[in-house]
């Protein structure tokens, strides 16, 4: 007798009062959110914005908000309405039905803020730089400077939109990245350049001091940048804090001329990989300038196993003042070595990482912002960096073992974030239950 071949059709579709989710990732990184405190310090801070005891607290409300990116089905504030109707999401997050914000709600909340207030989230931004510098305890810290184009091309009067150097209009904040994370940032117009004003010097002064007095007095710190921020002052500025600096220069005719006029001898090469450069290391004095300054000229020689001809080769200098007259000998032994001038070009390459964040920042957030007033839109920015660094921080210390840490936003929702997860209430006890597939994967 054969056997009768197993059912699999599905023959009716039916509503479940169970309560299901499809976020299931979402409550661990809710608990971890708790077990750090990140809640009381956002709370000491913004506090005062709750003007009626019949809202949603405070914190609830930075809450959805860091579950919202989090989550990145949608990136429109209307996408709260759908959340609010999910019993089995606000569970996962570990909030009551009835205190899920409307979309109305968050508009509000994020109307409430004013321009000051928003620079609030720069002082939060930099406790928790602090808070993992703490647990890496490097010697040597490495940040990164650099402006981020946030497209807004196709919005209709928003406050602060201008045009880009990328030929589109939009806001353009600089930020400063350490590894992975973006530990300042100033948000501004689209027509703010690099080194627009003072504000390199300003906020680049307040984070050494912040390092200097809450982190280690003897950190050597080294910061990178590109062409965008060659200016005198800048150099001068960097110097006097006592730090080192490797930026993007550029290339005149009067550097031009020096390298022509250089020996062949007096170039070396540099090879990482498939490429290789051709380099000279050089005093020079630019023309408004006071003192000589150390400049590396280096063009690509191979690119990707193609050897590139003469007047096919780009021409980058870099400026720094790391030498060996100004880097101790009771220096990290990494520093030391940065005296090299290979080592200064394979520092300056690595910004690469850099721009590597702010792409990783955007598909975990978004570009468009949603607000006509720029108060709002700076605020939501700003929360959208706090969101960040504590999915960055929650990656590292929470999923490393199971989700590699330069896993962009899109590969750590599907992988953990997007679980079905089923929320049992017995006995006064609230338990998540997961698949077995899921919960021996995880």
């Amino acid at each position: 007798m054969e056997n009768t071949p197993r059912k699999t059709g599905i023959d009716k579709i039916e509503e479940t009062g169970d309560n299901l989710t499809g976020r299931g990732g979402l409550a661990f990184f809710v608990r971890y959110l708790t077990n750090i405190g990140i809640f009381p310090l956002l709370l000491g801070h913004f506090g005062d914005l709750r003007k009626s005891k019949k809202g949603l607290p405070v914190e609830d409300l930075f809450k959805q908000i860091f579950c919202w990116f989090i989550d990145g089905t949608s990136r429109h504030i209307s996408w709260f309405d759908e959340l609010a109707k999910d019993a089995g999401y606000a569970g996962t997050i570990e909030q009551s039905p009835d205190e899920m914000a409307s979309s109305h709600t968050i508009k509000r909340f994020l109307g409430s803020f004013g321009i000051f207030k928003t620079w609030i989230f720069r002082k939060i931004l930099k406790k928790m730089f602090i808070w993992r510098l703490r647990i890496a305890n490097p010697a040597v810290i490495y940040i990164d400077i650099d402006s981020m184009v946030m497209d807004n091309d196709d919005a209709t009067n928003r406050e602060g939109v201008g045009p880009t150097y990328k030929n589109t209009a939009g806001f353009q904040p600089l930020q400063i990245t350490w590894g992975r994370f973006v530990i300042d940032a100033v948000f501004r117009g689209g027509k703010c350049h690099s080194n627009h004003g003072k504000t390199v010097v300003k906020i680049l002064t307040e984070l050494v001091n912040l390092v200097r007095g809450e982190y280690r007095e003897d950190a050597v710190i080294v910061l990178t940048g590109d062409s965008g921020f060659f200016d005198q002052k800048n150099f001068e500025a960097f110097e006097k804090m006592g730090i080192f600096y490797a930026f993007g220069g550029r290339v005149t005719e009067d550097v031009r001329k020096v390298v022509t006029s250089l020996a062949e001898d007096a170039f070396g090469e540099f090879e990482k990989g498939k490429q290789k450069w051709r380099f000279a290391d050089f005093g020079f004095i630019y023309g408004t300038w006071k003192i000589f300054r150390r400049l590396i000229f280096c063009q690509p020689v191979y690119e990707d196993d193609q050897m590139l001809l003469p007047f096919d080769r780009a021409e980058t200098v870099i400026i720094t003042n790391i030498r060996s007259d100004t880097v101790g000998d009771d220096m990290p032994e990494e520093v030391i070595r940065l005296a090299d001038p290979a080592e200064i070009i394979a520092l300056y390459h690595t910004r690469g990482s850099a721009e590597l964040v702010f792409r990783s920042l955007k598909d975990f957030g978004f570009e468009k912002t949603p607000f006509r007033r720029f108060p709002p839109n700076a605020a939501l920015y700003y929360m959208m960096l706090v969101a960040f660094f504590l999915f960055e921080a929650f990656k590292e210390d929470a999923l490393a073992p199971v989700i590699p840490l330069g896993s962009y936003a899109g590969t750590v929702r599907r992988k953990f974030i997007d679980i079905a997860a089923k929320i049992v209430s017995h006995a006064g006890r609230i338990t998540l239950k997961l698949t077995s597939a899921v919960f021996q994967r995880l």
